[in-house]
């Protein structure tokens, strides 16, 4: 699954990267949020892999507190980067003939600046959730399912349920690809 959503989230990076006709608003964000999940997976899963492995559950004490930070830094990015995204699709929606110069780039880049700056998330809410129930009510197991579903699920499917089912992305990817010939 690590693979998977690395891979996902690269494809998804390359092709509004390579593709002009992406270079929108909506494409420039969901590129961030790809990073972002990239980053907030590869925090944990790896050392998780390393510690099933190896069966070996021991960190350091500084080594947790690092962990710690770039989990909050990048759960706490991807929640702002998903706000960002909601409100580009309110000014889409709601203002289409402004939306142009609403959404300029010098306040698309403000939104990101913001957000990589702001760390303060949903995701909180399921880590403290996790970290202040006590271990009579919930069971190491459901502590471990809710951790993966939130660390390596959701970065996973969000590159599928944003963009890879999106004709404008699969053409990006196409045309990259070199595909596009045998298609057209």
């Amino acid at each position: 699954m690590y693979l998977i959503t690395v891979f996902g989230n690269l494809l998804l990076i390359l092709a509004v990267s390579s593709d002009s006709h992406l270079h929108t608003p909506m494409y420039f964000f969901l590129a961030n949020l790809s990073f972002a999940d990239i980053c907030f997976t590869s925090t944990t899963v790896p050392k998780m892999l390393i510690n099933i492995q190896t069966q070996n559950k021991v960190i350091t004490y500084e080594g947790c507190l690092i962990q710690m930070y770039f989990f909050l830094l990048f759960s706490g990015l991807d929640v702002f980067l998903l706000t960002v995204m909601a409100y580009d699709r309110f000014v889409a929606i709601c203002h289409p003939l402004q939306y142009m110069v609403i959404m300029n780039p010098w306040l698309c880049g403000m939104l990101v600046l913001v957000t990589w700056g702001t760390i303060v998330s949903l995701f909180y809410c399921t880590s403290l959730g996790l970290y202040f129930s006590s271990a009579a009510t919930q069971s190491s197991h459901s502590g471990a399912v809710a951790s993966v579903m939130y660390t390596v699920v959701t970065p996973m499917l969000n590159p599928f349920i944003y963009s890879l089912r999106n004709k404008d992305i699969k053409k990006a990817l196409m045309r990259f690809f070199g595909i596009a010939a045998l298609k057209g």
